[in-house]
């Protein structure tokens, strides 16, 4: 890390106290950290990392800026004045973890081991602590350093104090606080008040963010002239709030206020910095066996670092020397990388197998310890031909036997890239990995939206390394091999790089994850799902072969009825599947206007334009066309996608289909499926059902379908806050018959299914030509109908603005959980690419807060069913906001109130809803019949 630069000439004083802000330090630390544990076996991932960024701090920024005193100041209990003023402060911040919680005194005594104060005291926030010792020191003329980025200790920014962010190495002073909330440090904590903080939960007031509060200060000076001014406001929501919640605002300023004159339980001259000693630090190092950290004191030689601690620069490295890699081919060696494995506390792997898809064969296992230090296990490798001979290879059974205590041991991290796979693999060899970290779901729960998360793409990117592509390996084409006949230099080169750049990666991306609010979203909603997927890919689901040779026959019937009604109205035959075709016959031969060409000359006929031409009421027999060719691409697809191909999915050694699930194919944070692809079935109709049907379950069992019931708009009535929505919510009301109601004043069928489709197709930023063409009404009536949803709940128009405001500001959205979706092209000069871009991020935060929902419920669902007992009820399937079981016909009584509650209070505690969460249940023989 370079250097801080020095802000105050030692004339200015002569004393210059660093406050640490210790309990950030002990949060980084753990969570950028796997779950190491000492000789004694305890847990000390964080009292590694903690140690290792305070040694830094101290060693740095004395010899850099000369400090001569310095403190790191803790929390020492839950309990605050500030829970006597309101009860429900920090009251939905989940307890510590429970592994965190025994290192809570070895940190201390690490402390102690650099020779500085650890302060804390019963009743008082460290902040408060904080807060009281600078002032203190500025009373006396010296100068301050906060080490903590925390906005709340912002407040204390002033001539001679500044703050020390040490994850980005830069100094904070009042421009800092200026720029980032509108307001200079004295009135920031008007501006909190007002704003409130769901972490801390501080009220605040409701509808008020950082940019409105910053207004409203800036206009008035303080809270209480905001609300002073507040009955003379302009008429509207935050003149109302402003009103209503006075009383919590200013309860809120009290909350957010530093206490500035705590007795301090240590003198200042009792801070003073006497360097690091080399006594109690060895003893403290040798006792939990930190040998890289030891070697800093020239006491071992250095060992592999478990990871970059915070604020602690990698070193660049060295090229991938695939020659180097180790092809493991007897028992010994491999007993050496397995236990080195557990010595250290974390490996990468991977595997390499004879197919794709969960139930392939196993070929191999590559590990990686640091980099360029990875091997291969070759386990199922043989000759390329019938006459070559088998390579020399550790029986696959003995190999397992090896590294199973290793892969199961809780105290070794297992990093993979799509480590689900390997997970899947593993386990039908009766292996059980974990714990575990995935380098892809890390790299799309920081970078969603900015790139691909593949691993070539991921070393390409992040790496500057280009890996060895498989195609490179195994051939194309016709000379193809499987990865099995491949020799094993060449094998060991492949499977070994994957590892290897595995780890590289793990090591860059796993300490941006808290500085850059990724770690919730990572910890709490994606990781757990990656064992439970691998498990639901294992299940899969029985499909009746039967069922759906008959549909595909029906579907070909319907086909060959449609193409000649499309050719009638055309006039002439043509490929119906051709675009260029298609656009000559609509554009060219039957004159309709509007069309526009591509680049290549071809006019579009995609979703859209075909939407546009079957609502457009002067396009006459174009528009009767455009709608059969709807009807046309949708029975095809589902023909080629579903009736015909699910036959060949049918795996047969089980009867069922295994489809794959992945945790980065949609960008909003929507698990995607495929091979075969099962999210894209219709759910409204009846071709839909038909298909469902062909699911069916084994005999004596019933498939069970929990759907969440119209989740996204109860998200939208929570997060645009409004009133009529959520109330209407909380009462139960058919939500549909209460928008016909708003927009047409009467509700029978025809407004009924308008307002349904008016519901769900605002959320997604729809257009006036898409919502014609659902209504199949002209355009301009359709806008009419946006603009009157707009005038009837304000709301939604307000949370669409302030949504591209922020992205466009931002260049990201944020779901409830934390989860970011970057939209590049949100600045488009590109008109369509704007626009396009606009429509997504108007959607991104309900439709991911959704899926991190659902994604919450499924990690849940197995230990409550299993503490129910109802281990025999298995989940098989995630379709968008809804989950299908199969259980044994006799458990669905019991097994139906177990999963309706975990759905419905899957966002808890993390989220707390203003609406409830609905969810519909329905089983049956088939999946059809579940619905």
């Amino acid at each position: 890390m370079a250097r801080p630069a020095n802000r105050y000439p030692a004339a200015m004083a002569s004393n210059h106290l660093y406050l640490v802000d210790g309990s950030g330090y002990i949060f980084r630390a753990y969570h950028r950290l796997p779950p190491l544990t000492n000789k004694h076996n305890e847990p000390v991932g964080a009292v590694y990392g903690y140690t290792a960024m305070l040694w830094k701090l101290a060693d740095e920024v004395h010899k850099a800026d000369g400090p001569t005193h310095m403190a790191v100041v803790l929390d020492k209990s839950s309990h605050t004045f500030r829970n006597d003023l309101y009860d429900k402060y920090k009251a939905q911040r989940p307890p510590p973890p429970e592994d965190l919680i025994p290192q809570f005194p070895m940190i201390r005594d690490a402390t102690r081991a650099f020779s500085l104060p650890c302060i804390e005291e019963e009743g008082w926030e460290a902040d408060d602590l904080i807060a009281s010792y600078a002032k203190a020191a500025l009373a006396q003329g010296w100068q301050v350093t906060i080490v903590s980025s925390d906005k709340d200790l912002m407040q204390l920014i002033e001539p001679g104090l500044d703050l020390y962010d040490t994850m980005n190495n830069r100094r904070l002073g009042a421009e800092h606080v200026v720029e980032k909330f509108g307001v200079p440090p004295v009135q920031l904590g008007e501006v909190l008040a007002l704003m409130g903080d769901s972490v801390d939960n501080v009220p605040g007031v409701p509808g008020v963010g950082p940019k409105t509060a910053a207004k409203l200060i800036t206009e008035h000076g303080d809270l209480e002239a905001v609300l002073a001014a507040a009955p003379d406001m302009k008429k509207g929501k935050l003149r109302e709030n402003l009103i209503e919640h006075a009383e919590m605002a200013r309860l809120s300023r009290k909350l957010v206020t530093l206490a500035c004159d705590v007795p301090l339980p240590e003198p200042l001259d009792g801070l003073a910095l006497q360097g690091i000693p080399e006594a109690p630090l060895r003893a403290f190092l040798e006792h939990h066996g930190f040998r890289s950290l030891l070697a800093r004191l020239g006491a071992v030689a250095d060992a592999p670092q478990p990871a970059p601690a915070a604020g602690v620069a990698l070193p660049e490295d060295p090229p991938c020397d695939h020659d180097g890699y180790e092809a493991v081919t007897d028992l010994a060696a491999l007993e050496r990388w397995a236990a080195a494995a557990r010595e250290q506390g974390f490996v990468a792997l991977d595997t390499e197998t004879d197919g794709l898809g969960p139930m392939a064969g196993l070929v191999g296992i590559s590990m990686a310890l640091a980099p360029n230090r990875a091997c291969y296990v070759p386990l199922g490798h043989r000759g390329g031909d019938l006459l070559a001979d088998t390579p020399v290879q550790i029986p696959i059974d003995q190999a397992l036997a090896v590294l199973k205590p290793m892969l199961a041991d809780p105290a070794v991290l297992k990093i993979g890239h799509n480590i689900k796979y390997d997970l899947s693999i593993l386990a039908r060899h009766g292996v059980v990995v974990a714990p575990i970290d995935d380098t892809i779901v890390m790299s799309f729960n920081l970078d969603a939206g900015r790139h691909g998360h593949g691993m070539d793409e991921l070393a390409a990117t992040h790496l500057a390394h280009s890996c060895i592509a498989f195609k490179d390996v195994v051939g194309t084409g016709k000379a193809q091999k499987g990865f099995h006949e491949i020799g094993l230099r060449e094998a060991t080169r492949y499977a070994a790089e994957d590892a290897d750049v595995t780890l590289r990666l793990w090591r860059r991306l796993k300490p941006r994850l808290s500085p850059e609010q990724a770690t919730r979203v990572y910890e709490m909603v994606d990781r757990p799902l990656v064992p439970v997927l691998s498990g639901m890919e294992r299940a899969g689901i029985k499909v009746d072969r039967k069922t759906l040779s008959r549909l595909s026959a029906e579907f070909a019937t319907q086909i060959a009825a449609l193409e000649g009604e499309i050719h009638g109205i055309a006039g002439t035959p043509f490929t119906i599947g051709s675009p260029k075709q298609l656009g000559d016959v609509l554009f060219e031969q039957m004159g309709i206007k509007g069309g526009r060409k591509g680049k290549s000359g071809v006019y579009s006929t995609d979703v859209n334009e075909l939407e546009r031409i079957a609502a457009d009421r002067e396009a006459g027999a174009g528009a009767e066309l455009a709608r059969k060719v709807l009807d046309w691409r949708q029975l095809s697809k589902l023909k080629s996608t579903y009736t015909d191909s699910l036959q060949q999915e049918i795996n047969a050694e089980t009867g069922r289909v295994h489809t794959s699930y992945g945790l980065t194919g949609a960008q909003t944070g929507r698990l995607s499926s495929n091979d075969p692809n099962l999210q894209n079935i219709p759910v409204r109709t009846e071709t839909g059902r038909q298909i469902r049907d062909a699911f069916v379950a084994e005999p004596g069992n019933v498939i069970l379908s929990a759907d969440y019931s119209q989740i996204e708009l109860r998200l939208a009535a929570h997060m645009a806050d409004v009133p009529q929505l959520r109330d209407a919510f909380l009462r139960g009301d058919d939500i549909h018959n209460m928008t016909a109601q708003e927009l047409f004043g009467e509700v029978n069928r025809d407004t009924r299914g308008r307002a349904k489709t008016i519901n769900f197709a605002i959320l997604y930023g729809i257009s006036r030509w898409g919502l014609a063409g659902r209504l199949e009404i002209a355009p301009d009536e359709a806008q009419a109908m946006i603009d009157r949803y707009f005038d009837r709940f304000p709301g939604i128009r307000t949370y669409i603005a302030e949504t591209l405001s922020s992205v466009r500001e931002n260049g990201f959205t944020t779901t409830l959980f934390g989860r970011k979706t970057h939209f590049t092209r949100i600045k488009s000069s590109v008109q369509h690419e704007r626009q396009g871009a606009e429509r997504a991020a108007i959607n991104a935060p309900i439709q991911g807060t959704s899926a991190d929902i659902i994604k919450r419920a499924m990690a849940r669902m197995n230990p409550a069913l299993a503490e129910a007992g109802l281990s025999d009820v298995r989940m098989l399937l995630q379709v968008h906001d809804e989950l299908v079981f199969e259980l044994p016909e006799s458990l669905v009584d019991r097994a139906k109130p177990v999963i309706q509650h975990v759905m419905a209070t899957a966002a808890e505690p993390l989220v707390k809803l203003t609406v409830p969460l609905g969810v519909e249940i329905g089983t049956g023989t088939s999946w059809g019949a579940a619905h």
